[in-house]
């Protein structure tokens, strides 16, 4: 008997092997297929139940210097940013030093409709601060780019009252990032790095990609160069998008993030569910929640010029697919379905 069970067990863990074998090089074949056309170019992490199934990458990194993309590729992440933002307002929650249900007058008092505006509203973009600005004088505010960002806010109209409807605001994301600040007792990049870059050992995220001085770091184009003297796009710095997409990253980085995640090693599970948890439209807490095969999918993409970014989970079955693109036009969405129903 005990022969026939070892016989049997070998066979499922071959067969299981195989499997594995399959998976992987569909994924792959897709990927090189899509780089092969133009239309992904940049570095893919696929990861199952603890298992990294793929971490590669595909198209140039340099298009001029011909230098390859790789697993180590370094990409702004741009919106991708909000998840990490919405965590660090989570956590300091826990640590009681601020509430979801705080109004933004606590922390600006003569804001507009500060009373109005719980950190709830910005966390789910249901706060109406428009990213929206008429106001062509910005270079005659004075003071330290808080005041020039809040005396922008101030003179924009909302697209709606606080807490009536939906619309995607970054500018909601950076004053959060200002709160954090008043919460916190340091700066948003600091209180980052402390309870998220560092104990989850992400060292090769930042937020000054300008003045990065790495091999890795990727240079960004708008389309897919038809030459290689195609220059680069402009990168913006950090100072601009700040707490809505700041943040510079690689695909291993964020698996790191992934599995932080999925074992509550920075903020708890009650935390979690309720950034999960759809509030309007499908956005939770820095986070998008949709439907796909029949399992719930936890999602967010990043857009800024020169990079696109996708990172999108499927917590229950511990699915992660990462997909950091130095191509800006180019569709990260369609892709990601495409890998997930390989895996699913």
């Amino acid at each position: 008997m005990k022969q026939i069970f070892s016989i049997l067990l070998t066979m499922a863990l071959t067969q299981a092997l195989f499997s594995q074998d399959t998976t992987v090089q569909k994924l792959d074949e897709m990927l090189t297929a899509y780089a092969r056309l133009g239309k992904f170019n940049g570095s893919a992490l696929v990861a199952r139940q603890g298992k990294i199934l793929l971490e590669k990458g595909y198209g140039f990194n340099n298009f001029h210097d011909s230098i390859l993309n790789n697993a180590n590729t370094v990409y702004q992440i741009a919106s991708v940013t909000k998840q990490f933002t919405s965590t660090v307002v989570l956590k300091l929650a826990e640590l009681n030093k601020l509430s979801l249900t705080d109004k933004v007058s606590k922390y600006y008092p003569d804001f507009p409709k500060a009373d109005s505006i719980s950190i709830e509203n910005l966390l789910t973009h249901t706060s109406g601060i428009s990213d929206n600005s008429k106001d062509t004088s910005l270079a005659i505010y004075k003071g330290s780019d808080e005041q020039v960002f809040l005396a922008s806010l101030k003179s924009r109209e909302f697209d709606f009252p606080p807490g009536t409807s939906w619309n995607y605001s970054n500018s909601g994301y950076i004053l959060l990032g200002y709160i954090i600040q008043k919460a916190s007792n340091m700066t948003y990049y600091e209180a980052v790095r402390k309870y998220i870059f560092a104990p989850l050992k992400m060292s090769s995220s930042g937020f000054d990609f300008i003045h990065l001085a790495n091999k890795d770091k990727a240079t960004g184009y708008w389309s897919f160069p038809e030459n290689r003297d195609v220059p680069g796009a402009t990168i913006i710095d950090s100072s601009a998008p700040r707490a809505a997409g700041a943040i510079y990253s690689t695909v291993d980085d964020l698996y790191k993030w992934h599995k932080g995640l999925q074992t509550y090693r920075i903020v708890s599970q009650a935390s979690l569910n309720k950034a999960y948890t759809p509030f309007k439209r499908n956005y939770g807490y820095g986070w998008m929640i949709d439907s796909l095969f029949n399992r719930r999918v936890i999602h967010h993409s990043g857009d800024i010029w020169g990079f696109k970014s996708d990172i999108t989970r499927i917590t229950e079955d511990d699915i992660c697919v990462v997909l950091l693109n130095n191509i800006e036009d180019q569709d990260l969405d369609l892709i990601t379905k495409k890998l997930l129903k390989i895996l699913c």
